[in-house]
């Protein structure tokens, strides 16, 4: 069915004289990305370590519209430019974004639409010039399903499915996706630009007539399919994943088996959405808590070297349907705190945000944000840290001083943050109070002398430099650290 469609779109596509643009060069020099051999981190093809700093962005949304019909790339250029100077290194797209009717990939399905084949190119030409990868899905399935009755896959529109329930249970979707990304990876496969490919974005049981059970025969499908395409393309392949609606895990826990632990994927990302604290935050204060825990279950369904991200989060609830965007002041200390305790926990990088705001982009205060992260993780080795979470495992932390830590015997990140001192009418943290002098007991360190540097979170840079030395080869001591809202500790064994 789908060579049939294929066959007079072409024809109609011939006859009117529409031809897809020639491919340029899309940033073949840029290394590529790969999850490193003995860590759950990810590092360059060179050995270098790699940290997706970025979120979740769209061809439509404010900074990237100027991609479409060329209408202002020095706008998007800057906006690169921008991005790269505050040390992003990823963005997360779709190569649709449906929810209106001119961003379509395939229109009919078959048939690339050549504008959008411009932009992608275009952008893949950019973000190279800027360092900057892409983690790409093929599907936005949020919009596809809302707007299902005007999708081009819809079979009334000369698609290959004929109910959107059904997206993960037919033949002919199937064959139409892997078409896609076989097209995709010809394309811009070649490219380092492209850091990894979430296969199927937010995997459902709705997709599916409300089974799980398909999910890994569908996900074997898709990444076999792609593999295969760019190994005989280019002798090795991108990373892989597929994400996943978080509380989908409340109803159908056997589905970590797909998600964490599916044999043919190389990472692990999940949406943190959890509807009482992240999708409509309160404070500042509570979604960092349940980030941090969400981040220690992730890793205990985890095989040791797998990396884990989550890939989407943010007020989602109070944006969509309250219609309300958060403070920027709360916002932007919302965002850092989910951040550090997602790194802190274990997590690849700081997760990445669903902007949730109008207009659709991040703020200034979180783009400074994730630059000091960018400036925290030059301290880490991350491609020999073979961590675990110790969110529950570090001693001797205040009541009023949450913690959140991830080591092996050689190094350790440790994020503290106060609980206690929440303005009662801005519901952020008090940045005048008395700083609590906590000690901090890291478990099973090796003994050897170490460096800890404390990092101010806020304004991303060095505030202190200590060394120890620890001869126990047990529990490693650092005492008196001053916590006034936040603070980040980088532990790193002196060889």
């Amino acid at each position: 069915m789908l060579e049939t469609l294929r066959k007079k779109a072409e024809g109609k596509a011939a006859a009117l004289g529409s031809s897809l643009p020639s491919s340029p060069q899309l940033g073949r020099d840029l290394p590529w990305v790969q999850v490193a051999p003995d860590a759950p981190y990810f590092i360059t093809e060179n050995g270098e370590n790699w940290t997706p700093i970025g979120q979740n962005d769209a061809i439509t949304w404010p900074d990237f519209e100027g991609l479409f019909r060329r209408k202002n790339m020095q706008q998007v250029e800057g906006h690169l430019a921008w991005l790269a100077g505050h040390g992003i290194t990823c963005l997360r797209l779709m190569l649709e974004y449906a929810q209106g009717e001119h961003r379509y990939f395939e229109k009919p399905a078959g048939r690339f639409s050549p504008n959008m084949v411009r932009l992608w190119d275009d952008l893949f030409v950019l973000c190279a010039k800027y360092n900057i990868r892409i983690l790409l899905t093929p599907v936005d399935t949020f919009w596809m399903w809302i707007r299902w009755k005007n999708h081009p896959y819809n079979h009334k529109n000369g698609g290959p499915c004929k109910k959107r329930s059904e997206w993960l249970l037919c033949p002919d979707t199937l064959r139409a996706i892997k078409n896609r990304l076989t097209f995709a990876a010809e394309r811009w496969g070649g490219s380092g630009v492209l850091f990894a490919w979430d296969l199927w974005n937010e995997i459902h049981p709705a997709h599916a007539g409300g089974r799980t059970d398909v999910f890994s025969e569908f996900i074997d499908e898709l990444s076999g399919h792609l593999r295969e395409t760019e190994q005989r393309l280019y002798g090795r392949s991108h990373p892989q994943t597929v994400s996943l609606y978080g509380p989908v895990l409340d109803e159908h826990p056997a589905v970590a088996d797909v998600i964490f632990r599916h044999p043919k994927l190389d990472f692990a990302s999940t949406h943190f959405y959890d509807a009482a604290t992240i999708n409509f935050p309160k404070n500042t204060v509570d979604s960092a808590i349940v980030t941090g825990r969400l981040v220690r279950e992730a890793l205990g369904h985890l095989q040791v070297n797998r990396p884990f991200f989550d890939s989407e989060h943010g007020p989602i609830h109070l944006f969509k349907d309250r219609r309300v965007t958060l403070p920027e002041h709360f916002d932007d200390e919302y965002f850092r705190h989910m951040q550090w305790a997602h790194l802190a926990s274990g997590g690849a990088g700081g997760g990445m945000r669903w902007p949730n705001r109008h207009p659709h982009t991040l703020t200034h205060g979180m783009r400074r944000a994730q630059q000091s992260l960018a400036g925290f993780v030059q301290l880490i080795d991350w491609k020999n840290f073979r961590r675990k979470n110790l969110n529950n495992a570090v001693q001797g932390c205040e009541p009023a001083v949450a913690v959140f830590a991830c080591a092996d015997r050689q190094q350790a990140v440790v994020w503290l943050l106060r609980t206690d001192t929440i303005h009662k009418k801005s519901r952020t943290l008090d940045a005048e109070a008395a700083p609590v002098a906590v000690n901090i007991l890291l478990p099973d360190m090796a003994a050897g002398a170490y460096a800890v540097t404390h990092w101010d979170t806020l304004q991303g840079k060095i505030i202190a430099e200590t060394h120890l030395t620890h001869a126990t080869g047990a529990t490693l001591e650092m005492k008196q650290v001053p916590v006034s809202t936040d603070i980040a500790l980088a532990v790193r064994r002196i060889q």
